[in-house]
């Protein structure tokens, strides 16, 4: 099982802020939004970095999770990756940050809701924020979390090859029984053919003309004149 959610930076809303400055980095106090619909909290980011690596270190150091490589939200191995050029616009645009720093920080509690919603049991999740900002959600997982459906399916295919095999072992035996029938066949016909033969005499009285006849059938001589041919 696979899902794909996407959602778009566009149509977030701008809010108020309170700054400080320290340097070339900006404090600002705001109003984010969180994962329960109406409610806020007040929270402070940072923007203003001169590099995308020292803005990541801050964001790092709010959200471990955060291109960190694969970890574990409500037991399920998670990735959560940020666009470098999301960062780069994010890092300098108040509002922009504002929105990461939203997501960011919501998405433990949507990925605990994910896990607890969704239909069978997941078996990853993959967070991902593009140049834009657009956030795709990819969830895989299985409805057969402790295997029953794969060993009734494993039993019903294995069933379905015997048979299968069985019937296979059928028609061979029955071939084999044919072809042995007519290797019989051919067998008893050929020692009937070796069997056959074509006899003639010739004598003025039929009675010696019989005797050679007979003679000549059984093997034996006879000393009534007569003449034959015999063919195997």
């Amino acid at each position: 099982m696979a899902m794909e959610i996407s959602n778009s930076y566009n149509n977030y809303a701008k809010s108020g802020t309170s700054t400080a400055k320290e340097g070339n980095v900006i404090t600002s106090t705001v109003e984010l939004k969180t994962s329960k619909p109406g409610v806020t909290k007040t929270e402070q980011i940072k923007t203003g970095y001169s590099n995308v690596n020292d803005y990541s270190k801050y964001l790092q150091g709010k959200y471990s999770y955060m291109n960190t490589g694969k970890t574990s939200m409500q037991g399920v191995p998670t990735t959560v990756s940020v666009s470098g050029a999301f960062l780069k616009k994010c890092m300098n645009d108040p509002e922009k940050a504002k929105y990461l720093e939203e997501n960011l920080a919501a998405l433990p509690d949507c990925a605990s809701y994910a896990v607890s919603h969704a239909q069978g049991t997941l078996t990853s999740l993959s967070y991902e924020i593009d140049a834009n900002g657009n956030i795709t959600i990819i969830s895989s997982g299985t409805n057969d979390p402790d295997g029953k459906i794969a060993r009734e399916n494993a039993k019903r295919r294995a069933k379905e090859k015997k048979a299968a095999e069985e019937k296979a072992a059928e028609r061979c035996k029955e071939k084999k029984a044919g072809e042995e029938k007519a290797a019989q066949r051919r067998t008893e016909r050929k020692e009937w053919m070796e069997g056959m033969f074509t006899v003639s005499a010739t004598g003025t009285e039929i009675k010696s003309v019989t005797h050679s006849i007979v003679a000549a059938v059984s093997g034996t001589s006879s000393t009534t004149r007569g003449s034959f041919d015999r063919m195997a």
